[in-house]
């Protein structure tokens, strides 16, 4: 479904990407693991046009998006759950989710975006109480899951997701995890791009490693988390010689 070839980046003067190359197949999770400034969120941003001064060849669905532009990208179904949330704060939550569907709504009746909205609302019936609050007053766990269904409003084909579990709670990260798990027995495809390698590894099919902006290692998930590098320098364990 997606195809990365030769991926070099820059940023400030910097050589953010150095050659990435990499593949989702339709139905996978694949997840995007390394510390903080290895270029994870670099990689995103290139895919999905947000990041122009790069190099490389970008395939999705078997059409060169290389040089599309973000909102094309995203009526062709790819889309960017971002880092942070970057919601509209002083917009209710069901505003926000009307935000996510801008780009199908010239097409889309009325009732038919309200009845997305419910479906959503019955996924995530923790949001459904909060639909007219503004989102900026929400919990963190709460603005992430208003974060997925904003992005689900887009319909996509293939969902980024950039650190959903950034600064949440350890009940609230298992919480995401699980949706995202949920997401794709539903049928979507997701690269997820995390620091937390031990949830992204245990939720995800496979896996690649990103250091300084090179890809290091890929597999199987399970291969990457029984690795003893990866364990060591990545999951927190240490292993005597």
């Amino acid at each position: 479904m997606l195809r990365i070839e030769n991926l070099h980046a820059y940023y400030r003067g910097n050589h953010a990407l150095k050659g990435v190359s990499l593949e989702v197949s339709q139905g996978e999770i694949v997840c995007l693991i390394g510390s903080n400034g290895a270029g994870k969120t670099t990689l995103l941003n290139c895919i999905s046009g947000l990041h122009e001064d790069r190099t490389g060849v970008i395939i999705f669905r078997d059409q060169d998006v290389s040089r599309s532009q973000a909102h094309e990208l995203v009526g062709l179904g790819l889309v960017q759950c971002p880092e942070n949330r970057q919601l509209f704060g002083p917009m209710t939550v069901e505003e926000n989710l009307q935000m996510g569907a801008y780009l199908r709504s010239s097409h889309m009746r009325s009732s038919e975006l309200r009845r997305e909205i419910e479906k959503l609302f019955e996924k995530f019936p923790a949001l459904k109480s909060r639909r007219k609050q503004r989102a900026g007053t929400l919990s963190g766990g709460e603005q992430q899951m208003v974060a997925i269904c904003r992005s689900l409003m887009s319909d996509p084909k293939l969902l980024m997701m950039d650190e959903p579990s950034l600064g949440l709670a350890p009940m609230v990260v298992e919480e995401i995890f699980g949706i995202i798990r949920q997401l794709q027995l539903e049928g979507t495809t997701i690269l997820l791009v995390e620091q937390n390698a031990m949830g992204a590894l245990s939720v995800s099919d496979r896996a690649y490693l990103i250091e300084t902006g090179r890809l290091t290692a890929s597999g199987l998930s399970s291969t990457l988390l029984a690795d003893k590098k990866v364990r060591r320098a990545y999951l927190g364990y240490d292993f005597k010689s």
